[in-house]
């Protein structure tokens, strides 16, 4: 893959061979960041889990402290008196079947779907469309659900899910180039703190593997696992 020469810069600033703090890090990313529009800071895990064993998949939620620094469009299927609750609560989209049949005709402009459980006998239907795309409503996500008030303010917020995916890597956002070290630091202790708890009882040896962080369009920045574990335990 050629490299532009902002990249390879970039790439001369960080020691490849040094597990940074992640104070440091954050430093780092922020130093070596060129791109002309806010880039999204990610975080990227390595974990010592198997995910084809149901035993060892490593899912959850966690309300980052200050936001991914994007705002979310929130699309809830609901019926009755929850719809009205989800409009007053800053839902972006809100509907039965009609939505529903939307989607099916190839409308995606949304971030997150939520659902009320009586409304999954609609949504099941679009479980082949939603799934692959990781819009599917679900309880573990804390996405079907009755208190729809609180989930969608929540989501607004900035609570985002985290999964494992097939590689054992899980990839989320910590927020924006433009946050200041603080509150990138808090949103990844935030996030680590949620994936440690989350450590399925399968899992054997140490649990993160290994840690990096980058911006959209820079190189990654290792971190110190046992470091990061050590502060959010």
């Amino acid at each position: 893959m050629k490299r532009g020469k902002a990249y390879k810069e970039a790439m001369a600033k960080i020691d490849r061979n040094r597990l940074y703090e992640p104070s440091e890090a954050i430093k780092l990313v922020k130093e070596i960041a060129t791109a002309k529009f806010d880039e999204t800071v990610e975080a990227h895990v390595k974990l010592g889990v198997d995910p084809r064993h149901a035993d060892q998949q490593v899912r959850g939620t966690v309300s980052l402290p200050h936001g991914t620094g994007k705002t979310l469009k929130v699309l809830v299927f609901a019926k009755g008196e929850k719809v009205k609750e989800a409009e007053q609560a800053g839902a972006d989209y809100v509907g039965a079947e009609d939505l529903a049949e939307k989607i099916q005709a190839g409308w995606f402009d949304f971030d997150v779907a939520v659902a009320t459980p009586d409304m999954m006998s609609v949504v099941g239907r679009l479980g082949k469309i939603l799934g692959p795309r990781g819009l599917m409503p679900n309880p573990k996500a804390g996405t079907v659900t009755f208190d729809i008030e609180r989930t969608i303010k929540e989501l607004k917020a900035g609570r985002i899910e985290f999964r494992v995916d097939k590689t054992s890597i899980v990839h989320v956002p910590i927020g924006r180039i433009s946050f200041d070290e603080a509150k990138l630091q808090d949103n990844l202790n935030a996030f680590a703190e949620a994936l440690i708890k989350a450590k399925p009882a399968a899992a054997k040896g140490q649990y993160m593997r290994s840690v990096n962080i980058c911006s959209t369009m820079g190189p990654g920045i290792k971190i110190n696992p046992l470091i990061l574990i050590a502060a959010n335990k």
